[in-house]
């Protein structure tokens, strides 16, 4: 029997709901990675986009451990000379777009290239409890009883 590889055409994609609320940040990117590659299903192929479609809501409400909040920096560059940018993560967070702290810890664990990218395409992150994808019926997963550092208590 030779090595199973999927087909693009016979991928079978679900719709999975997360409610981040007082979810660690970077054990939930990291589920959140997996499940977007595809890595939790016995089919998965590593040249094939056979990922899950992942809504993320409650983004602003999201925890860090430690100290990060204060002194994570989330650094671009302008593109001019001396034109290195910085921000923590509570400017993010509090700022006007705080699901861009969900999407960068995602968006850094997927593989650079056409295939991320298009990986990448499959999540959806809200800022607040709202999303437009009821007609969708995704199911709901619970990452906080999977393991319970994945839930930061006070």
């Amino acid at each position: 029997m030779g090595t199973f590889s999927q087909k693009p055409a016979d991928v079978v994609k679900k719709w999975v709901l997360i409610d981040a609320e007082g979810l660690v940040v970077g054990r939930l990117a990291s589920i959140v990675a997996m499940r977007l590659r595809g890595k939790h299903k016995p089919t998965f192929t590593p040249h094939v986009d056979d990922g899950d479609n992942v809504i993320i809501i409650n983004a602003e409400k999201v925890v860090f451990t430690g100290k990060k909040r204060s002194d994570k920096k989330y650094y671009w560059h302008t593109g001019h000379p001396g034109g290195i940018k910085e921000r923590t993560a509570e400017k993010l967070l509090d700022g006007r777009f705080p699901e861009r702290v969900l999407e960068k810890a995602v968006e850094r664990m997927i593989p650079r290239g056409p295939l991320g990218r298009r990986q990448m395409k499959n999540l959806r992150v809200y800022a607040g409890t709202e999303h437009p994808h009821e007609a969708q019926q995704p199911e709901v997963l619970d990452i906080a009883a999977l393991n319970p550092k994945n839930k930061k208590v006070a």
